[in-house]
């Protein structure tokens, strides 16, 4: 049984999904897919032109501080960025161009940890470059590959699917068609995929 991973990387609460979501599903002996989209085009069909967080201001307060406290808990490092929501597509393309290989859960991690825990720039190349020669692979091949037209067809049908699917927000989870929503899921999700599997 399999966890499928939704991600957005300019999603905060994906921030600590990614970071222990692949050390989780491991634990629990159980299979995980990333799942890399866009959350630009689910929230413009709903009429809006950027995240709920920036729109109600109350809201965005909030969620600074509950994911300040939940990073805590996790023993993760968290320093609120210079602006949000940052610009994920290059990012999303290279993670898509990277589905596959071994390193690509570092990747996202290096990416989020970037934005998260330092305050950088994610849509720089010089961020993304930085954050895929951690994982120890040159970037020049790979800044190719994100380029090329079937990476950004595979991200422009990712996105799709999650509409399609119903997600409205990230991380998302969906085990065999039942979908969780929500940093706060993760656990809920793991725990279907084990008592079916």
């Amino acid at each position: 049984m399999t966890v499928e991973i939704w991600f957005e990387f300019a999603s905060t609460y994906s921030y600590l999904t990614v970071s222990r979501a692949e050390t989780a599903c491991h634990q629990a002996k159980v299979d995980f897919e990333w799942k890399p989209f866009l959350l630009g085009p689910v929230f413009q069909a709903k009429g809006l032109d950027t995240s709920p967080f920036v729109l109600d201001p109350i809201k965005g307060a909030y969620m600074w501080r509950d994911v300040a406290r939940r990073a805590a808990g996790f023993g993760l490092p968290f320093q609120q960025p210079p602006h949000f929501p940052m610009n994920g597509l290059y990012a999303a393309r290279l993670m898509i161009a990277a589905l596959g290989e071994p390193w690509c859960g570092d990747f996202a991690r290096a990416v989020f940890q970037a934005q998260f825990a330092r305050g950088e720039d994610i849509s720089k190349p010089e961020t993304l470059a930085a954050a895929l020669q951690a994982c120890g692979v040159a970037p020049a091949p790979w800044f190719d590959a994100a380029q090329s037209e079937a990476v950004k067809a595979s991200l422009r049908q990712s996105t799709a699917e999650a509409q399609a699917y119903g997600l409205f927000g990230a991380p998302s989870f969906r085990v065999q068609g039942e979908l969780f929503w929500g940093d706060d899921r993760l656990e809920d999700a793991i725990a279907w995929a084990q008592e079916r599997r």
